[in-house]
């Protein structure tokens, strides 16, 4: 990432590169805590007679937050500051997972994953705020949004690959003690590191909210970013969320479906440091977009749709998930941009954060309920092709308000 991040050799470049690093690690962090439920709903599914709604449900519902709240907390970000919003966010994140340790039963359990949703939310909604305001070379801040958009495949990859060995070593409820652990580590290293703001904005309080707010709905560019994300992430987390119980069903066990999935996870980062890397040097935002949305669609197809052996099929889904990655990678990077002006940078990306978890609330169970109709997964590419197909018709709207206000330059709020 560091040479991802080259600036120039200055110490104030260096610094923006160390915070870049520091954040990243925050939404890592914080994804951990998304992607260790995939790899645990078999064991949980035994332990607490889980169904498969209930799973489906209980990858979703850590969305709860964001779907409700994302455009508030961008609000409240942009009023007091990124990083006081991200504390508090890692604290959450750490009580959340500390409850659900201690679950007697499925409800506990679901409880508690709405917890570690607001904590999450809070933790990374105000990251792409934060970089905005501390990072100010161009190019450099357009690779470091590239890397923040990786940050959860990188997350629930790790996650992935080491969750089925430490719930194999400690259970899982030892595993969600761990993790709640990590995030009170990772809030300690944030706070220390990252100093405060010499200043925060004083304009008004509650009652300035109203015209930040106002000024973000009214523009387009806020609507597009949070519609194309939003018709990514649902069907990102239902691939990726249901492929250990698929490959389980399939005979899959232990290391070998962590590690098929982490891959599926993982590879993701691809896509989203190559998005950073592409508008760092001049491309169009729609048009990457464009073809990442016509790949996804290409991929689930070949994936779910009983074509070849399983492992053309698993080739698949590592497209899906690398070439999709453009997506996030892109819409980080252009959001910072769209936002009407300098205020309101936090409060388009909760906007573009609640459509996002709105998507990735539906995309599970909506699966889960089409698998269930059917007798299979064999129709999930119907599912995921149409938000892609939806996705394509976004990108062409949001490459025309690019080319006409969005580009960094041109915007007010850069």
């Amino acid at each position: 990432m560091a040479a991802e991040l080259q600036a120039p050799p200055d110490a104030s470049a260096r610094s923006a590169q160390r915070l870049a690093w520091l954040v990243f690690g925050v939404g890592v962090t914080a994804a951990l805590h998304i992607g260790k439920l995939p790899v645990a709903i078999p064991v949980l599914q035994i332990a607490l007679d889980l169904s498969l709604i209930q799973a489906g449900f209980l990858l979703s519902l850590v969305q709860l937050a964001g779907m409700t709240l994302g455009l508030f907390v961008g609000l409240l970000a942009d009023r007091v500051g990124p990083r006081r919003v991200m504390q508090v966010g890692l604290l959450l994140l750490a009580a959340g997972s500390a409850l659900g340790a201690l679950a007697p039963g499925v409800g506990w359990l679901l409880a508690s994953r709405v917890v570690e949703g607001l904590g999450f939310l809070l933790a990374v909604l105000p990251a792409p705020g934060l970089l905005r305001q501390r990072v100010m070379h161009a190019p450099t801040l357009a690779r470091a949004l590239g890397w923040w958009g990786a940050y959860m495949p990188l997350g629930t990859a790790l996650a992935l690959l080491l969750g089925a060995a430490l719930i194999g070593g400690v259970g899982w409820r030892g595993t969600w003690l761990i993790l709640s652990a990590l995030a009170l580590l990772a809030c300690a290293v944030f706070s220390w590191r990252v100093s405060p703001p010499a200043a925060l904005a004083a304009s008004g309080g509650v009652a300035a909210l109203g015209p930040r707010l106002q000024r973000t709905l009214h523009s387009p560019g806020p609507w597009l970013v949070g519609l194309a994300f939003f018709l990514y992430s649902g069907q990102w987390l239902a691939v990726i969320g249901f492929l250990p119980t698929l490959y389980h069903q399939a005979g899959y066990s232990g290391a070998v479906l962590g590690a098929l999935t982490a891959l599926a996870a993982g590879v993701n980062m691809l896509g989203n440091v190559a998005a950073g890397r592409l508008l760092a040097s001049g491309a169009r935002p729609g048009r990457v977009l464009q073809a990442a949305y016509i790949s996804m669609a290409l991929g689930a197809a070949m994936a779910f749709g009983d074509v070849g052996p399983l492992w053309l099929q698993y080739l698949a889904v590592l497209v899906f998930s690398a070439v999709g990655g453009l997506i996030p990678g892109t819409l980080f990077g252009v959001a910072v941009h769209l936002a009407p002006d300098a205020d309101t940078v936090s409060t388009t990306v909760g906007w573009m954060q609640q459509l996002s978890a709105l998507g990735q609330f539906v995309g599970p169970p909506t699966v889960a309920w089409l698998a269930v109709q059917v007798g299979g997964w064999h129709w999930t590419w119907m599912a995921t092709g149409a938000c892609s197909l939806l996705g394509v018709g976004v990108a062409l709207q949001l490459q025309r308000v690019w080319a006409g206000h969005g580009r960094p330059g041109k915007s007010p709020a850069v």
